[in-house]
């Protein structure tokens, strides 16, 4: 499920690019050394991949949590019926319960260190950039961080969501050296499909936890299967 999590960082780019393009669009890189302006770019990226893996190991550690309650691979199923949830649900109703809204707070001071550090250009700014615009509140970091869950350990759910912002670098390096370069109309119409792409997403998680033994898709359920054995091996009295 690994290249779920890098389509919907592909496709979630060019939402990125109205949540955190005017970040990317006044990155004070040195546009006079091409040399300096990638290895800024890079420590940016470097900084919001970091973030994206922590934020992956954190929420692995919760699905790993589910996962040995007895969830096992039906964890799977729930993150996918969410993601489509969270799509098929009108956005006025979502809005009315705004789970963010205890962090406000942080994210004020996160938006606020953003501000400070997009002043400077030492290396410790564009990393600490790119560090703190990993934390902003987005949607599409929320379907990620649901596939962490489904992920069901630390170290996948860290995978899964340096994966996901793997999936981000190109708009965003386009966005900060080429400013706003992709067409409006287009932007939209990708933006329009998104919802679709989650859609699918949510379908595979819930294939994957059916457990129906298809390869790559739909995987038995492993846990199911040692138990099964260990009981044909079971000494019979």
């Amino acid at each position: 499920m690994f290249y779920t999590a890098f389509i919907l960082g592909l496709l979630g780019s060019f939402h990125c690019l109205g949540m955190c393009g005017p970040i990317a669009f006044v990155l004070p890189v040195d546009r006079n050394n091409k040399a300096k302006m990638i290895w800024q770019t890079f420590l940016y990226h470097f900084g919001r991949l970091l973030t994206y893996s922590i934020i992956g190991l954190l929420f692995g550690l919760v699905g790993k949590g589910l996962y040995l309650a007895g969830f096992q691979q039906r964890l799977s199923i729930l993150m996918g019926v969410i993601m489509i949830l969270s799509v098929i649900i009108p956005a006025n109703l979502l809005n009315k319960y705004n789970f963010t809204r205890p962090l406000y707070g942080i994210i004020g001071k996160i938006k606020s260190n953003l501000g400070l550090y997009l002043k400077q250009k030492s290396n410790k700014a564009f990393f600490l950039i790119g560090f703190f615009n990993g934390f902003l509140p987005c949607g599409l970091v929320y379907m990620a961080v649901i596939g962490a869950i489904a992920a069901g350990t630390p170290a996948v759910g860290a995978f899964y969501m340096f994966l996901f912002g793997l999936g981000t670098i190109p708009m965003m390096t386009g966005a900060i050296m080429l400013g706003n370069f992709v067409n409006l109309s287009v932007r939209n119409k990708i933006q329009k499909a998104i919802p679709i792409f989650v859609i699918i997403i949510g379908l595979l998680f819930i294939l994957r936890g059916l457990g129906l033994g298809i390869p790559y898709l739909s995987p038995p359920d492993a846990k199911l299967n040692i138990s099964i054995n260990a009981n044909a091996c079971a000494p019979v009295k």
